[in-house]
């Protein structure tokens, strides 16, 4: 058994009050920028667990940090995000959330749908861990719990308001993060290089000249342009991008018009972009540029097409160095629960904003929160398409596995950048 194995094992807390505190949260989701009762519940815990931790609130909003020094060494920083997803709850669960929040104008079902629930959850157990863990290691922990990670500006705002300045936040030398995913509950699974793709999301405004539905002949009808550009995007990726990148052009959204037999004077729509590299990314936002602006000028359009870049999200890639190293401690720590992710994954994160904003590396990890059974069922009949996943409505992680899974996983990470006693 390896030292980190050992530690582990040994410093592991019960989980039956974590379970109950998962349960709280699922029930309690709060929407991006609303997290305060979480942020409360998070800090709670935390003085609970000890006088060493040194807590600093009100950071990026609703961010905190909590701060454990153990001598000198190396600063490690391990990530959980707590906010959750604008989704109406349906996985049946004696804790499912009923809860609703006001967005924008409007009140909303609310969930956690992505499992950031998990995350904090498994943090807090990691903090635990450590804590009982403090005579076996040397070196400064900080744990970190983001909001907003969903509006893909919680990262952001926290670095923003002076993480690292007027918050005090140690310049850490790593920074670890992980993700639960719909694969097999006990799994952990890690890559190097790119492991999530940027996102780019942009809000684009199509201006016409509007009319009677009779006389088109009148009118510069946005709605067609609109369709065209639409359907032109997607040529991006069939015959812009190399057939051996990877990128994904979708428009989610389009709004024109109120009536039949009017031609209204504007569109828009919500177009999202996903890559994997920075080239490819570059080459796709500059194509997409092109298309609109050419589809409006072929379509008469009398003003330019406004084009909002509300959103965007770097691309997720693990050194290979500090991979490898934490690979390594998984394997021990996991055997052969530890796999290599076969394929980049096309969802975002901004987690590697906190590291990219001081120059340090990071490493970002999946683990498993598909039951066991119902995963290897579906593989064997071949419907693994058909299991619930993030940002579903029927998300809901294997609770005991997940959050053992998660923990370990976080504790072995953060162990293996520490320097450990002889």
């Amino acid at each position: 058994m390896s030292s980190i194995q050992h530690l582990v094992e040994a410093n592991r807390p019960g989980l039956q009050q974590y379970e109950a505190l998962y349960k709280k949260l699922h029930a309690n989701p709060e929407l991006s920028h609303q997290e305060r009762e979480t942020s409360a519940l998070m800090v709670k815990h935390l003085r609970g667990l000890s006088d060493e931790l040194d807590i600093r609130t009100g950071i990026g909003g609703f961010g905190l940090i909590a701060v454990l020094r153990n001598g000198e060494g190396p600063v490690v920083l391990a990530r959980a995000d707590m906010d959750a997803l604008p989704v109406a709850e349906q996985t049946g669960l004696d804790y499912a959330s009923t809860k609703y929040a006001t967005r924008g104008e409007k009140e909303t079902p609310v969930m956690h749908a992505c499992g950031h629930d998990v995350h904090t959850v498994c943090l807090l157990i990691a903090a635990e861990s450590l804590i009982s863990a403090m005579g076996q290691w040397t070196g400064t922990v900080v744990f970190l719990f983001q909001p907003a990670e969903e509006t893909g500006d919680g990262a952001r705002g926290m670095v923003d308001d002076g993480l690292y300045t007027r918050h005090g936040c140690p310049v850490p030398d790593i920074v670890l993060g992980q993700h639960v995913a719909p694969i097999r509950a006990g799994v952990v699974a890690s890559k190097s290089g790119a492991i999530m793709s940027s996102s780019d999301s942009l809000k684009v405004t199509v201006f016409g000249r509007g009319g009677h539905g009779s006389m088109p002949h009148h009118c510069v009808d946005p709605i067609v342009i609109a369709s065209h550009i639409i359907v032109r995007l997607q040529t991006i990726v069939s015959r812009v991008v190399a057939p051996d990148d990877v990128a994904v052009i979708t428009v989610g959204s389009i709004h024109a018009g109120e009536a039949e037999n009017v031609i209204c004077d504007r569109a828009t729509f919500l177009l999202n972009i996903r890559t994997l590299s920075k080239p490819v990314r570059k080459t796709v936002l500059e194509h997409v540029n092109r298309v609109i602006q050419a589809e409006c000028d072929a379509g008469f359009c009398e003003k330019p097409p406004l084009i909002e870049h509300h959103m965007s999200i770097p691309a997720t890639v693990n050194a290979v160095e500090v991979e490898a190293k934490m690979r390594q401690t998984m394997a021990d720590v996991f055997g052969r629960a530890f796999v290599t992710a076969p394929q980049s994954a096309l969802a975002s994160e901004d987690f590697s904003i906190l590291a990219d904003a001081v120059g340090k590396p990071y490493v970002f990890w999946l683990f498993g929160g598909t039951e066991a059974s119902l995963y290897d069922s579906m593989a064997v009949s071949g419907e693994l398409s058909k299991l619930p996943i993030n940002h579903s409505a029927q998300f809901a992680p294997d609770m005991s596995v997940s959050l053992r899974t998660g923990g370990d996983a976080m504790v072995a990470a953060v162990l293996t950048f520490l320097t450990l006693r002889d």
